[in-house]
């Protein structure tokens, strides 16, 4: 059974439900429904009901829950339970409450609201909004979970035949969010990785903090940060099977491992790789994806209090889909 398979099975049996608020997108139509069609999850669709249904085409998206931003029964609580959350942000209640009115007519805040009062499990949006339009609402009503600093992405990557990783499956971190993260925030994103990929996969964890170096082999204060983010991880989480510096070949293929970095745990057996910056991870997913035709299921986030997952604006109805699922999955 295949990564994505696998995590389909698992969210039919979780029965969880996703609000996709871009009910007015095609593919966010044909992901609905195919999602309800193959019994993968329960969908709620922002927007007219009759007018999403006339505009559907050939797709079925009889089945969901429809709920208009416009004509909303929970309105009114909604906003009240927005100003409660959000009232410090403001000069005066008043201000909080007109901002909230707005708002909760916006599908991405009231799709983020549907979840945060247990309407909804997860979230699933970005195919034509911005991340920041996608995860801002999220951090304003879910915040981070506990026990977590910060929010950041990662890619879940399937590279076919593949003998290294965890038979091929990988976990790439952050390819999608966080910039240019100091150690504090590296080794946070290296914890929250492990708990991802265990979460996603039922496998265990191997984390390796990437570098161009591999112990010491160089010296910079690129290397330095990785190695610093490497000894606050293991004090953070020493439970964690996790090592660095190391190069990408001595942290996946087991003879470079042995020989770059003898008695490492991690090197030759990684299947979390933690970048030391988004350009270093983006560029790192995307030859992957491009070169060796593996599957890329993100950006996933990691560290919200509930699961929002963010599109890429150029995905298609299939990558819905999938990322649907990843949502409830987390969710579970």
């Amino acid at each position: 059974m295949t990564f994505i398979d696998s995590i389909i099975e698992r969210a039919r049996s979780a029965n969880k439900t996703i609000v996709l608020p871009e009910a007015s997108d095609s593919r966010t139509i044909e992901a609905a429904a195919k999602l309800m069609s193959r019994g993968i999850v329960n969908v709620i669709l922002l927007g007219n009901k009759d007018k999403l249904i006339d505009g559907s085409g050939e797709w079925d998206i009889s089945g969901a829950v429809f709920i208009d931003p416009e004509n909303y029964p929970e309105y009114d609580s909604y906003v009240e339970a927005f100003v409660e959350m959000r009232k410090s942000k403001f000069p005066s209640v008043e201000a909080a409450r007109e901002a909230a009115q707005k708002l909760m007519r916006d599908e991405m805040y009231l799709g983020v609201m549907l979840v945060k009062m247990g309407v909804a499990d997860g979230m699933v949006a970005g195919a034509c909004h911005s991340t920041s339009d996608t995860l801002r609402p999220s951090l304003q009503i879910l915040k981070t979970a506990p026990g977590t600093k910060l929010v950041s992405g990662f890619f879940m990557m399937v590279v076919p035949d593949c003998e290294f990783g965890a038979d091929g499956v990988f976990l790439f971190a952050d390819s999608g969010l966080v910039e240019n993260p100091d150690a504090d925030a590296l080794s946070e994103i290296a914890i929250s990785s492990s708990k991802s990929f265990a979460q996603l996969t039922g496998k265990d964890p191997i984390v390796a903090m990437l570098s161009y170096s591999t112990y010491g082999s160089a010296h910079s204060v690129l290397t330095d940060k990785v190695v610093e983010a490497t000894r606050l991880a293991k004090e953070k989480a020493p439970d964690v099977l996790l090592d660095g510096e190391l190069q990408l070949d001595a942290a996946i293929v087991p003879s470079v491992g042995s020989s770059k970095a003898k008695g490492s745990p991690v090197a030759g057996k990684a299947n979390v790789l933690v970048f030391p910056d988004l350009n270093a991870g983006n560029i790192g997913y995307k030859l992957v994806q491009r070169l060796a035709k593996a599957e890329a299921y993100g950006p996933i986030t990691q560290g919200i209090a509930k699961p929002v997952n963010d599109l890429s604006r150029g995905c298609s109805a299939d990558d819905i889909v999938g990322v649907a699922a990843i949502t409830a999955v987390q969710a579970i």
